[in-house]
């Protein structure tokens, strides 16, 4: 996507970033700069309000809700036995220590 216009930041680039600008994930001077393509970007702008939509939205219907206790233990199981596998070592479960 482009404007078709001149940016010091191309509008390619800016929207490949556009979550990490959303999630305040990139450092203060590339946010200055893509917070200074979105002000001079209409098309840039309206894509990153419907990306800023979609995230609240996202958040509102799928916020809070946590997975439950039986499939942390399986994931984590999983993650033991894999991890071992491919290390070619055995990795103790220390769930039970305080």
């Amino acid at each position: 996507m482009s404007c078709g216009k001149p940016h010091e930041t191309d509008c390619t680039e800016v929207l490949a970033e556009v979550w990490l600008f959303l999630d305040h994930e990139c450092d203060g001077g590339r946010r200055a700069l893509l917070e200074k393509h979105l002000d001079e970007c209409s098309p840039c702008l309206e894509q990153f309000g419907i990306d800023e939509h979609l995230k609240v939205l996202l958040a509102r219907k799928c916020g809070g809700e946590h997975a439950p206790e039986a499939l942390k233990q399986r994931l984590r199981e999983k993650i033991r036995k894999t991890v071992g596998e491919q290390a070619g070592v055995t990795v103790q479960d220390r769930s039970d220590l305080p």
